[in-house]
């Protein structure tokens, strides 16, 4: 398994762990179970670490793609930019729930506020993943490019050209 293969394999758990995070804590608020939003908590802290390869192997992963027909290096930067803001939020949470976790143990009274921001950032820390994770998944899957995206890829929106090439070369 190369960088390139791992990357596909670990992008998901990021963004599908995060939400998950966020409705286990919404959960432990309902309940109010102490308990679920440490399993939140772990969970964040989790994803956190599991993002460190993620981006890392971002860019042999663009080096794999870039010589590839149909693949836009404005789309890339665009992800890799993304990314960049995502693996600072995404650790800052892992950081936070980390912290909070500790202070469960010797400070309760500080480690609830601190849960609720870290309910907050867990929103925040999934929109910026599930967009780093839509604007990579532009890159290989023209079927999901609109608009500008698809032009800026070479291509007409939508992929039209595409089709109307294939039919001119028969």
């Amino acid at each position: 398994m190369d960088a390139t293969h791992l990357h596909l394999l670990l992008n998901h758990f990021p963004i599908i762990g995060t939400v998950l995070g966020v409705g286990v804590m919404i959960y432990g608020y309902i309940t109010s179970s102490d308990q679920v939003k440490k399993a939140a908590l772990w969970t964040w802290f989790v994803m956190a670490l599991i993002a460190i390869p993620v981006f890392l192997t971002g860019e042999p992963a663009e080096e794999s793609v870039e010589g590839i027909a149909g693949v836009s290096e404005a789309l890339i930067e665009e992800h890799e930019e993304a990314a960049e803001l995502a693996i600072w939020l995404m650790e800052a949470l892992g950081l936070l729930s980390l912290v909070t976790l500790v202070l469960s143990k010797t400070k309760d009274s500080l480690s609830k506020p601190l849960v609720l921001v870290s309910t907050v950032l867990g929103l925040v820390v999934f929109g910026a993943m599930a967009r780093t994770g839509y604007l990579g998944g532009q890159i290989r899957h023209t079927e999901i490019r609109s608009g500008v995206a698809a032009i800026n890829a070479g291509g007409e929106a939508n992929g039209a050209g595409e089709a109307e090439a294939e039919e001119d070369g028969d």
